[in-house]
């Protein structure tokens, strides 16, 4: 007798004692054909809960007997009930199980089919058909015998339950009467698949045949004699479902598919559409809507072309092809799963498993009732996915690939005139192209509907009680109330209109320890130590300009500006955080005077853009900080220079007569000193701004054009485009740098350190050569400032290299500020992907609310 034994699930044993259950599992298990781990034994539960093998309750006086029975029924429970707990492990899991036990009583074996459902995996019985002679007979040789009135009991319940077990709900049922002729066949896991030499992944096709051959030819496959569809390299290619309805060739698309898996040359994926067509080619009463009504359209023509029984032939083919079509695949590579492909969504605990339930999921998704229009409303289900296995998926038509929490939504509505899309792994790179025309003829079309919907307020409900944001970079980024509502305060009354608050620059974090030099509180060395010890080899110093952080969002006409943010501007240019930085009539004489610059220099052009997004410094310092400048550094330098001057030239003429005063009049001249370093170096980023001509603007990131983000670019390129923009525009300045590849180059960028400190410049920013750089897969700091000795005076207080405040602020904890850097540099970088992706200002706006509530949680603002 052959058994098929599936994947995984549950083996459930059935028999009374002395049938031969646990001799057939330890047979099984010499032979190497099943493994002992995969074994559940209820006597060996009971020893292993109490320490006892067996007890014999005959022959004892009735007192005895009934405790004994009660210890024994004690036992049993405590046993199976750690027994389960296993079994439901191991299911989660995805293993195969045998369930070693009696199982006479129909409430044991519906435990465990319910046991399976709930997990989603097979169960099947092995029977093990003995008669009572035979029972009998193996119970006289066991060193501790059942005895024969308990066999016969056990007996005649398996006589009466036997007939009712087939029909339980076991995917297979087998009765065995001669264990020695059994041939047990281990099936693999049908959802699993060899990544071999690559996979590519198509979107929703809807019928248009045209788009998808052209994405194909694209992705390199070339046609044959026999009009299959190889590559050169031995790819294969793989449909996320959806490959009819709504579009001009649904059934020519179906057949396509059809003859390539056949070949073993594609995959195809279970979804809504395709189980649809499936029931109504099997002759099942299915309303056609939605699209569907054109698959049988499809037919009829084809009937009068080719004739009613070929007809048939094609729908009877085609209707086992679509049933048959699994749920999800499973591809691993080098024996380990990294990418799961699924039509709607799934479950992290349904990933290679299969059911019902799970396929309607994989199906349509995590949905919750309906809209007024009879259209599921969608839940974002990939907010619960918490491993690093990819899942690509589609379903729910978006303008761009939409990246969330490892999962990636590669349906960019083909039939709805957007376009067809191909995710090619493990390279994990993007192709798609363009639909032909709109061929769906609905009124509600998703992308126009996202379209017209992207720019709508959020909902602050969503926000207001604490949320949590996903980003590709920083993970889950969790945000609490007492932070949240001031922060929407801040941008309901203070900040730019949201439709163009699309990022909040991050923190800066100074190095993680304080210099080792006796005279310094911060050094290039342990920025450089830092970044050494993160793997990074290469960095680039840049040249930090003592200004004020702004973003510049501008755009190449009003009319560029419409389509993205819905407002008619030339940009905008802002704070940190949020606020204009100009009053209205200098930002329109700036943003206006930068933009002829940058037409004149056709920048748009050369970039095939319509915004560029900068992240920069805008200079003078008293630009901004004019009444923190005037009320709080010249009022304090003028009159502590006032006091020192006066106290010193006292204690000089008394130190005249009096020796010991020396030593506090060399204190005193050092004190004098130190407040004329702060006036110094304070006046040094000021300057008086007679026009918008004296206006400096050192932008060091440009973040984005409206065609891609640019986090790909190393620094270098940002500095090149910095050196560019210079040239383009009497407004913008370099910035110098210099690159760290070796020892010397180091050295060089420490002593021009030193050097352009020591005349009072505030410092440089260190950075790994990399954008985004990360080590063992964990983000590292993207910029370290190192700041000058001179500069920290007005940070710390003209005093502060006094031995005595020095000791104390190397102390200094430096730790939240690096965690509150590299979350909101994940934050921000998310936000400008998704403005550039094309996704709604909700989601935009929820990264630039987070990086807002993390300023407001209070963090040294020395550091």
């Amino acid at each position: 007798m052959n058994i098929a034994l599936p994947y995984a699930g549950i083996v459930l044993l059935v028999g009374p004692s002395n049938s031969g259950k646990s001799t057939l599992l330890k047979k099984l298990i010499q032979q190497n054909k099943i493994r002992a781990s995969e074994v559940v034994s209820s006597d060996d539960f009971r020893i292993l809960v109490s320490d006892i093998e067996f007890i014999d309750w005959r022959d004892k006086p009735k007192e005895e007997s009934d405790n004994l029975f009660d210890e024994y029924a004690e036992i049993s429970k405590e046993a199976f009930r750690i027994m389960d707990k296993i079994i439901e492990a191991r299911c989660r899991l995805n293993k195969l199980t045998f369930i070693d036990a009696t199982h006479l009583q129909p409430d044991d074996r519906k435990r465990y089919i319910a046991l399976a459902r709930k997990n989603h995996v097979p169960i099947i019985a092995l029977v093990m058909d003995i008669p009572q002679d035979i029972l009998l007979e193996r119970d006289e040789r066991r060193n501790h015998p059942r005895g024969k009135r308990r066999i016969k009991q056990q007996f005649q319940v398996f006589k009466r339950e036997k007939r009712f077990i087939k029909k339980e709900g076991y995917k297979a049922v087998y009765f065995i009467s001669e264990p020695n002729e059994i041939e047990l066949i281990r099936r693999s896991n049908l959802l699993e698949i060899a990544i071999e030499d690559g996979i590519d992944i198509i979107g929703d096709i809807h019928g248009c045949y045209d788009e998808m051959i052209s994405l194909l030819e694209k992705l390199g496959y070339e046609k044959n004699e026999e009009d299959y569809y190889i590559h050169p390299e031995g790819r294969k290619f793989l449909s996320i479902g959806d490959i009819m309805s709504r579009g001009p060739h649904s059934l020519k698309t179906m057949l396509f598919f059809f003859r390539h898996v056949q070949q073993n040359l594609a995959y195809m994926i279970d979804s809504n559409h395709g189980w649809k067509i499936a029931r109504w080619l099997g002759g099942r009463n299915v309303t056609l809507a939605h699209g569907d009504e054109k698959v049988e359209e499809d037919f009829k023509r084809y009937e009068e072309e080719f004739g009613a029984e070929q007809t048939e032939e094609i729908k009877k083919a085609l209707k086992e092809f679509l049933l048959k079509a699994p749920s999800h695949y499973v591809f691993k590579k080098n024996g380990v799963s990294t990418l799961v492909c699924t039509h709607a969504g799934i479950k992290d605990e349904y990933i290679g498993k299969q059911s019902h339930e799970i396929s309607d999921f994989c199906r349509y998704g995590d949905t919750d009732g309906f809209d007024q229009n009879g259209k599921p409303n969608r839940k974002d289900w990939f907010v619960h996915h918490k491993t690093n296995t990819l899942i690509i998926w589609g379903h729910d038509p978006k303008p761009q690939p939409l990246l969330i929490n490892s999962t990636i939504n590669i349906d960019q509505g083909v039939v709805f005139g957007g376009k067809l899309t191909a995710f090619r792994y493990p390279e994990k790179q993007l192709f798609s192209v363009k639909a032909l025309n709109d061929y769906s003829e609905f009124a509600d079309n998703p992308l126009k509907k996202w379209e017209e919907q992207r720019l709508a307020s959020p909902n602050i409900n969503k926000f207001i009680n604490g949320y949590s944001v996903l980003t590709e970079y920083g993970g889950e980024i969790t945000l609490y109330q007492e932070h949240v509502k001031p922060a929407i305060d801040t941008i309901s009354h203070f900040t730019i209109p949201i439709e163009q608050l699309i990022y909040i620059p991050p923190t800066m974090s100074p190095t993680p320890h304080t210099s080792s030099y006796e005279d310094y509180l911060e050094h290039p060395k342990e920025a450089i130590d830092y970044y050494r010890s993160q793997g990074i080899q290469m960095m680039i110093a840049e040249k930090k300009h003592m200004g004020s952080r702004a973003i510049l969002f501008l755009f190449k006409n009003e009319a560029s500006a419409k389509k993205f943010i819905g407002i008619e501007t030339l940009g905008v240019i802002y704070t940190r955080t949020g606020r204009r930085f100009f009053n209205v009539e200098t930002k329109k004489e700036i943003v206006l005077k930068i933009n002829k610059e940058l037409q004149e220099k056709r920048y748009f052009e050369k970039y095939d853009t319509e915004y560029v997004l900068m992240d920069a410094e805008i200079m003078p310092w008293n630009l901004k900080a004019k009444e923190l400048i005037s009320s709080q550094y010249a009022h304090v330098s003028e009159n502590a220079i006032l006091d020192r001057r006066k106290l010193t030239h006292k204690i000089a003429t008394a130190a005249e007569e009096n020796e010991q005063l020396k030593i506090w009049l060399k204190e005193y001249e050092q004190k004098l000193e130190n407040a004329e370093i702060f006036k110094e170096v304070f006046q040094k980023y000021c300057w008086d701004i007679k026009d918008n001509n004296d206006i400096q603007i050192a932008p060091f990131h440009i973040l984005a054009h409206s065609n891609e983000t640019l986090f790909h670019k190393p620094h270098v390129w940002h500095m090149e485009m910095n050196r560019e923009l210079s040239k383009r525009s009497s407004l913008f300045v370099e910035t110098e740098y210099k690159m760290i590849r070796d020892g010397d180059s180091e050295e060089e960028v420490i002593s021009w350190w030193e050097e352009i400190t020591r005349d009072g410049h505030e410092g440089i920013v260190m950075k790994p050569e990399t954008f985004i750089a990360r080590n063992k897969g964990k983000l590292i700091q993207p910029a370290i400032k190192v700041r000058g000795r001179k500069y920290l005076h007005i940070i710390y207080g003209m005093d502060y290299l006094l031995p005595e405040n020095l000791v104390r602020l190397k102390n200094r904890n430096t730790g939240k500020k690096q965690k509150l850097a590299l979350r909101e540099f994940a934050l921000g970088v998310e936000g400008i992907k998704r403005f550039v992706n094309g996704e709604s200002i909700e989601r935009v706006h929820e990264c630039v609310l987070a990086v807002l509530a993390m300023e407001s949680d209070s963090v040294d603002p020395r550091l």
